[in-house]
């Protein structure tokens, strides 16, 4: 393993977004406040508690899984996009590291900076409601997981894409609906049997119900089923890039 040229990948990334560490920490906490304002006050005033967990403080899981898949696809996405638009991506090929070192920095730096600002986003949270959380492995298992699952989605986005719009099309048009739809301000029984059903087959209801239940053993799948649900996504991304690699899809042209 060439930890050397994984660390300076790392370094490299991790630079580039100190440099922007104000508008960083400062979008997901204004988005955090709004969010309070908005669904808290609102529809706190007409929904009380969901599982008897005060609404407010229900919708915080919900609210950090809506950041970190965001920061994490966008993350990675523009990481290894930016040396592919200048060309300088043929530099790392050319260095002496395996497509998994590669992988390993760019979604290492990555997951890293959406850690924190999940972090940030549930500190945040804390100064409106009051949180518990009654297993905190739990929940930082599924919070390091899904970081690190969606950095890698972002790196197959970042190489796939062919131009900046492109970058933006997956995060807005179905990472973000889904999302919302995933059960992250409601939870899934409150709907209708049949749309109960449909919600099954969106993938992002698992990782927000294994981590809601990491705060107040409140699900809407089982803890089993979620925790099966991210390793799957985990597995089929990585396998997606050692394919990339392997076929030089995107990198080479």
């Amino acid at each position: 393993m060439n930890w050397r040229g994984i660390w300076a990948i790392y370094k490299f990334e991790m630079k580039r977004a100190l440099r922007t560490v104000g508008q960083s920490i400062a979008s997901p906490v204004i988005s955090t406040v709004l969010y309070f304002v908005v669904f808290g006050a609102a529809l706190g005033s007409k929904i009380s508690s969901i599982d008897g967990v005060e609404y407010g403080a229900f919708i915080v899981p919900g609210l950090i899984m809506l950041t970190i898949l965001g920061q994490s696809i966008s993350n990675a996405s523009f990481g290894i996009y930016f040396p592919r638009f200048t060309g300088t991506i043929y530099e790392i090929l050319s260095a002496p590291l395996s497509f998994w070192e590669v992988s390993l920095a760019y979604v290492g730096a990555s997951a890293t900076k959406s850690l924190v600002i999940g972090i940030i986003v549930l500190v945040t949270a804390g100064f409106f409601v009051p949180l518990e959380i009654q297993h905190p492995i739990w929940m930082a298992f599924f919070l390091i997981m899904t970081c690190i699952t969606f950095s890698l989605m972002g790196f197959i986005i970042g190489i796939w894409a062919d131009g900046f719009e492109k970058l933006q099309i997956i995060p807005l048009l179905v990472i973000t609906p889904l999302t919302f739809l995933g059960g992250s301000f409601y939870a899934i029984d409150m709907l209708p049997p049949f749309w109960q059903s449909v919600s099954l087959f969106n993938p992002v209801v698992y990782l927000i119900s294994g981590f809601r239940w990491s705060f107040y053993e409140s699900a809407d799948v089982s803890l089993w089923v979620s925790v099966s649900m991210v390793c799957v996504f985990t597995a089929i991304s990585m396998g997606i890039i050692a394919w990339i690699f392997k076929t030089g899809y995107g990198l080479r042209k």
